[in-house]
């Protein structure tokens, strides 16, 4: 499949972020209409609202010329078997997943986070057999580490299953963990790379100032140990910030210009997923697919943060189960 440079993700679209579903059409149609044929949610997203929204928008003949993604494994209600990998939560979620969007077939369909209770096998297995009802046209990953990509791949080879053909990990200036292994490891394998958050949560907005009030937000609210300001590793990420920003007005862009050519001219990666929440940010987020950095620029980026590193480990989207003070023996 062909897809633009850029992929429209949609979770800010429904509770998580603009609860205004007509102007989500809207924001959708422009991005459409700027040449953006890659739109991805989840199942998750406002507990299936993000897909409601992306599938109305995509009503009346826009589906067919729409590279749709969307994702499995989040909490989905009470019921402890509504969440995960196995092979019972996927063949039922994929039926909630294309009656929300409106549609007969997805295209990209991911396991949204990796999971130790359910070995890989069978989750792969349950995928092959959508592939090969016509309800799913590829499979992948997304915030899986290095290990468990290479684990997909040997038992999609040895058991004759569908493989991860496309990876979704976080992916900005200040989240770069993945660079020393996790995008090596998709370019062995031959895998796309579409990053999420290139614009770190709106870390890299150019809203974060050492000057200026911080903003408030819902994700703020969600997930306080990425936005806390009291934690060291939130700090450091508003110097870096402020110092991008700096650099970004010198060589003549926005800092959110400057981030997302940062994240697409990376050689292993194939689109990075924009999340606006209005059609100022969409707008804001266009123009990054014209932006070429010159060395001296990610060389400056690389003395505010070095390659590889994730400036608050919070941020990597996933947590280690074998870090878990219950598997240290403690």
């Amino acid at each position: 499949m062909k897809v633009s440079p850029l992929c429209l993700g949609a979770m800010m679209f429904g509770a998580w972020g603009n609860p205004d579903h007509d102007e989500c059409v809207r924001i959708i149609d422009r991005a459409l209409d700027a040449g953006i044929n890659f739109i991805d949610t989840a199942d998750v997203y406002g507990r299936g609202e993000s897909e409601e929204i992306v599938g109305k928008a995509l009503a009346g003949g826009k589906r067919d010329n729409v590279v749709l993604a969307t994702k499995v494994h989040g909490t989905m209600g009470e019921d402890p078997n509504e969440f995960g990998n196995t092979r019972r939560w996927i063949i039922r979620e994929v039926e909630n997943s294309l009656r929300r969007l409106r549609t007969d077939w997805i295209d990209l369909y991911q396991i949204h986070r990796p999971e130790d209770d359910t070995d890989i096998d069978e989750t792969l297995g349950a995928l092959t057999d959508l592939v090969r009802a016509g309800k799913v046209r590829y499979v992948g990953s997304s915030t899986f580490p290095a290990s468990q990509i290479v684990e997909a791949q040997w038992v999609a080879e040895r058991r004759g299953r569908e493989r991860f053909v496309c990876e979704q990990p976080p992916y900005s200036i200040l989240v770069r963990g993945v660079e020393g292994d996790v995008l090596p490891t998709c370019r062995r394998h031959g895998m796309a790379v579409i990053p999420w958050s290139p614009l770190a949560g709106g870390w890299l907005s150019g809203r974060y100032r050492k000057d200026a009030d911080l903003p408030d937000s819902h994700r703020a609210q969600r997930i306080p140990a990425r936005y806390d300001m009291s934690l060291p590793a939130n700090q450091r990420k508003l110097d870096a910030a402020d110092g991008l920003a700096g650099l970004a007005e010198a060589a003549g862009m926005t800092l959110i210009e400057m981030a997302l050519a940062f994240v697409l001219n990376h050689p292993a990666v194939t689109a990075p997923i924009i999340g606006p929440r209005t059609m100022e940010q969409l707008e804001s987020q266009l123009p990054a697919t014209e932006v070429t950095l010159a060395t001296e620029v990610l060389d400056r980026i690389d003395e505010l943060v070095p390659p590889g590193v994730n400036l608050n480990p919070a941020d990597g989207g996933w947590q280690n189960p074998a870090l878990q003070p219950e598997a240290l023996r403690r």
